[in-house]
């Protein structure tokens, strides 16, 4: 009797022995071409209407984990100023897609977007959006849970079979790397908290960012207490050819800012979208903001530290105290 495939995600069938293996189990790619051009179709379109729209409860029809927490909050925020939405705003725009595939048993899964796109960097040039798309059952939408540009619009180069399938590197012990990709979060937030350890190579989003935060914290009239935290959103890993990884990953930065007995914090502009309880006269302030990093990992037996490639971030809560 013949089987049904429903997706090459789900089960393979073989029809010699007419035996079912399932996707939960075997290591089977975790998208096609065809379907991952689709999702990545759907997120340009999704993101276009939530844009013109500025309407947040759209966002989870597209996105998921850290980079729904950070697009909401910027939906969120630009509606406040903005409740009427935005017609004029330009559409996104991709060519040249490409998709990084790797062969996954169980769930969730994930797959590599990367697309020529019309945003512009500061140097003028089209920047080239890498997005991670992941789902946890095969019923489920296909939505973007990472996003990251890079210098010169290339990623790090990854090790691929003989097919072309990508390696997912698990994120625990047997990662094989110098940080397994499941003790990121908690090692990036211990650092930015204390700065102690090695394990991260010095640049703007390690040393430099730990500059400029103890700068902003003593200001005349104004003090800023902060805490980084792990995150609870699953990191996605794959195998770089240096036998390292290029690992995905998110934290939380909590800052309590307090300024001078009798002054007053105002929350101005979009901010106003993202206050948690009625506004209210204080001189007391917490925020929260969440981030979404892209590092390289070097190998255990390599040495060498971890590399922030790409950091974006935005704040979700604001809280009067």
């Amino acid at each position: 009797m013949p089987a049904t495939l429903t997706s090459a995600a789900a089960a393979l069938v073989i029809l010699s022995g007419c035996m079912t293996v399932h996707g939960e189990r075997e290591m089977l790619p975790a998208v096609s071409k065809a379907e991952g051009t689709k999702a990545l179709t759907h997120f340009t379109e999704t993101f276009n209407k939530v844009n013109r729209q500025l309407d947040p409860t759209l966002n989870p029809s597209f996105e998921g984990g850290a980079l729904l927490a950070i697009d909401q909050a910027g939906i969120k925020a630009a509606h406040a100023l903005r409740p009427q939405g935005n017609p004029n705003f330009t559409s996104l725009a991709f060519t040249d897609p490409h998709f990084t595939v790797p062969k996954q048993a169980g769930w969730p899964k994930y797959f590599i977007a990367d697309a020529a796109s019309n945003r512009k960097n500061a140097r003028g040039q089209n920047t080239r959006w890498f997005l991670v798309f992941s789902r946890n059952g095969i019923d489920e939408q296909w939505r973007a849970v990472y996003l990251a540009t890079f210098a010169g619009n290339k990623a790090p180069e990854l090790e691929t079979d003989g097919n072309g399938y990508a390696e997912a590197v698990p994120a625990g012990a047997k990662s094989g790397l110098a940080v397994d990709p499941g003790k990121l979060s908690r090692t990036y937030a211990d650092y930015l908290n204390t700065g102690k350890g090695s394990t991260f190579a010095s640049g703007p989003e390690t040393d430099g960012w730990r500059a400029r935060r103890a700068k902003d914290a003593n200001r005349p009239g104004q003090r800023i207490l902060w805490e980084d935290t792990a995150a609870g959103y699953p990191p996605v890993a794959l195998r770089t050819k240096d036998g390292g990884a290029l690992v995905f990953f998110s934290t939380v930065y909590h800052q309590q800012k307090t300024v001078f007995a009798g002054g007053t914090i105002t929350v101005t502009g979009g901010l106003r979208g993202l206050l948690d309880g009625p506004p209210k006269k204080t001189n007391r302030m917490a925020f929260t903001t969440v981030s979404g990093q892209a590092v390289t990992v070097p190998a255990k037996s390599a040495g060498g530290k971890v590399t922030v490639l790409n950091r974006i971030e935005a704040k979700t809560s604001v809280k009067p105290l």
